[in-house]
């Protein structure tokens, strides 16, 4: 490594961290203020908020890392290039890949710090913030939760078990409840196709009742349809729903693979796990496209304009990938393409800048 690129190097680092340091501190200030009125209600232990907030911080830094990312790369080559060591750089004929080259093996790291934190931190923090925000501080029963790719939800005198849950339509698929007597001693197996939610009740659908004595199966019963008196909610479920965003790719795939056998849709989450490879690359694509954005604006570039041009792209980016993705999610894009068309799209942007620039 030369002198130029260990340089380079740490004046991005140092302007990188204190990026990073700021994303981080205003949306931690932001989320205390939209979640600390609702906490209260509950009067909870500051202890357990806290917590709830450093369980957060994971999250926080893997969703903020690419706009640290393009807004570093902005104002590190826009103060080398107002201080004029870009041209001093230049005219010693340090070709503009050679000046690139340490912000993009950064931001290629930092894409791969997204991915192993997503991978190995972020379910386990997740899993500590619901326990937290659920149990600690709302004083609600941890009856209903996700565990070996299932969700299960335990009632008074019953339990239910259903592969997955869908959100659009409200409806959980795969069920099967099983019912016990006082001494836990099951009497009852339903199982059915899914389960519809009509605002007051569950009603469950293509049923398969079984009675169980004690020496087996007694009577077996079916019909179409079956309500039944579950102290389940819809927003429980969202919950629910929401932990699988946060699983990692691997245990994700295991999970469509088990949703493949049993004949269920996947394209939910299918689009899903291609994301959690495509979007920690957001890093890299960043400061790909930030390099000759910089580079273009040359010694006219102020803090002022490379903040303001780093949250513009920055959000740019995130709503496009944000469309092409539920884009996925609902079939209208296959999954792959919907994940990846966020960044071929940067990235063909940042090429044709490269190749507009001025050399």
């Amino acid at each position: 490594m030369t002198i130029l690129t260990r340089y380079i190097a740490a004046t991005y680092l140092r302007i990188f961290g204190l990026c990073l340091a700021s994303f981080i501190a205003i949306y931690l200030v932001i989320d205390f203020l939209e979640k600390i009125g609702r906490f209260l209600r509950y009067q909870p232990n500051w202890v357990d908020i806290i917590q709830f907030f450093l369980f957060k911080i994971p999250e926080i830094v893997t969703q903020v890392i690419p706009l640290a990312v393009l807004m570093a790369t902005l104002l590190t080559l826009g103060m080398l290039s107002r201080n004029s060591e870009i041209i001093a750089m230049r005219s010693c004929g340090v070709s503009l890949g050679k000046i690139s080259a340490p912000i993009l093996a950064i931001a290629c790291t930092a894409s791969l710090f997204v991915i192993v934190t997503n991978e190995l931190v972020l379910p386990e923090t997740y899993r500590q913030m619901r326990h937290i925000e659920q149990v600690l501080i709302r004083k609600k029963s941890s009856n209903t939760f996700f565990r070996q790719n299932n969700i299960w939800h335990k009632d008074n005198n019953a339990i239910l078990m259903a592969r997955v849950f869908d959100p659009a339509h409200q409806t959980l698929k795969g069920i099967t409840l099983w019912n016990f007597s006082k001494g836990m001693t099951p009497v009852r197996r339903t199982d059915a196709e899914q389960g519809s939610w009509d605002g007051r009740q569950w009603t469950l659908w293509k049923v398969v009742v079984r009675d169980i004595q004690h020496e087996g199966v007694a009577t077996t019963s079916q019909a179409d349809s079956m309500p039944v008196n579950l102290n389940l909610q819809v927003e429980d479920l969202k919950v629910v729903d929401k932990y699988a965003d946060n699983m990692g790719f691997l245990r994700l795939r295991e999970y469509i693979r088990k949703l493949e056998k049993g004949g269920y849709e996947t394209t939910r989450y299918e689009a899903q796990m291609h994301a959690k490879i495509s979007l920690p690359f957001a890093s890299l694509i960043m400061a790909f496209l930030g390099i000759p954005f910089a580079l273009r604006s040359g010694r006219s570039s102020g803090i002022a304009l490379g903040i303001a041009i780093s949250i513009g792209i920055g959000f740019a980016y995130f709503i496009i990938n944000a469309i092409l993705v539920s884009f996925g999610q609902t079939g209208v894009l296959p999954p792959l393409v919907s994940a990846w068309a966020a960044n071929v799209i940067a990235a063909l942007s940042g090429i044709w800048l490269a190749m507009t620039l001025n050399r």
